[in-house]
């Protein structure tokens, strides 16, 4: 099943979601507007309001307040987002000038205030306590992840423990939250509740996974970064932390924590040879493959239905894509 088969399956609600992210994101202030106006002209594959929509259909759910809870789940990815272009000085996502590089750093912090604001907004009035709670932990265990990223940043003694800890927070956390909020509102029971929270924690972490191995691997057009983003930044990622331990060549070695600790792409090719020598995008795909596959498990607690069908297409698309 492609990504737009997967999409297929809740059509009209990822179109009553793009309708309300346009709406929600309106402001009677014209710069937060034309940031807003930016963020969604940016476009995306939409994929954690996919997961919410199509984990509450996949309860029963057949009420309206999924369509919000896709939407700000949206919103608070979106601010991770503008928040991480400031902090990480980027220029570029998906082939497209930054909301930073065109309206400054403070606009992008301040407009990223701005989404976080409005989806608490739109959380609140769903009316369940139950989603305020797994939100609000949700924001902050995000916020402590890029916390912890930046103590990483630049340091080549980065250990894989602490580098899946970083993912974890950053990335699989919206995944394991917008599961966990869908089955809450489909009023499905406490075990399927933590089931569906389980399948998101090992999707979120199968694709940052990828991502990761893309980021030496795939056409910045399509994956939203520059091909070798995360190395310029001194960002040690699983196949750099790979390489660096489990290369025999001293040579290859210091190169990697030069670059670690400084950033840069100037050794980018020799690097490269590193990474392959040791096969550390295998490796890392390895390690997505087998957080695929603990999605998938977690998925046996549900009935079987079409969104089912779509979940576990989803954790196969995670480890499977180009982009």
């Amino acid at each position: 099943m492609t990504l737009t088969e997967i999409k297929n399956l809740v059509r009209p609600d990822l179109g009553a979601v793009d309708a309300v992210i346009r709406v929600r994101m309106k402001s009677l202030v014209e710069l937060v507007d034309q940031v807003a106006e930016h963020i969604i002209a940016g476009g995306g594959k939409r994929l954690r309001p996919l997961i919410v929509l199509l984990a509450a259909r996949a309860c029963g759910y057949a009420g309206s307040s999924h369509i919000d809870a896709a939407a700000f789940i949206e919103f608070i990815h979106t601010a991770t987002l503008l928040h991480d272009d400031v902090v990480d000085e980027s220029s570029r996502r998906r082939g497209r000038l930054t909301a930073n590089a065109i309206y400054g750093n403070q606009a992008s912090v301040l407009v990223g205030d701005f989404v976080y604001s409005r989806a608490f907004q739109m959380m609140a009035a769903i009316g369940s306590q139950r989603v305020m709670e797994i939100m609000s932990e949700a924001t902050n265990v995000i916020a402590e992840g890029e916390v912890l990223q930046l103590m990483n940043a630049n340091d080549p003694d980065t250990t894989q423990q602490r580098y899946l800890e970083v993912i974890y927070r950053k990335t699989a956390k919206l995944f394991e939250s917008g599961c966990e909020v869908a089955a809450v509102l489909a009023g499905a029971s406490p075990s399927l509740q933590r089931a569906l929270a389980t399948y998101g924690k090992h999707l979120g972490t199968a694709y940052q996974l990828i991502d990761d191995v893309l980021d030496y691997r795939s056409d910045p057009q399509e994956l939203g970064k520059n091909l070798g983003d995360d190395l310029a930044e001194g960002k040690p990622t699983l196949p750099l932390i790979h390489a660096l331990q489990r290369s025999d060549d001293a040579g290859a070695r210091d190169l990697i924590r030069r670059a670690i600790e400084n950033g840069g792409l100037e050794e980018m090719d020799a690097i490269l040879v590193a990474i392959e020598s040791t096969e550390a995008l295998e490796y890392t795909r390895r390690l997505a493959q087998d957080e695929a596959n603990q999605a998938l498990t977690a998925l046996h607690a549900l009935p079987e239905s079409k969104y089912k069908d779509g979940l576990a297409a989803l954790a196969r698309f995670a480890v499977e894509r180009a982009s």
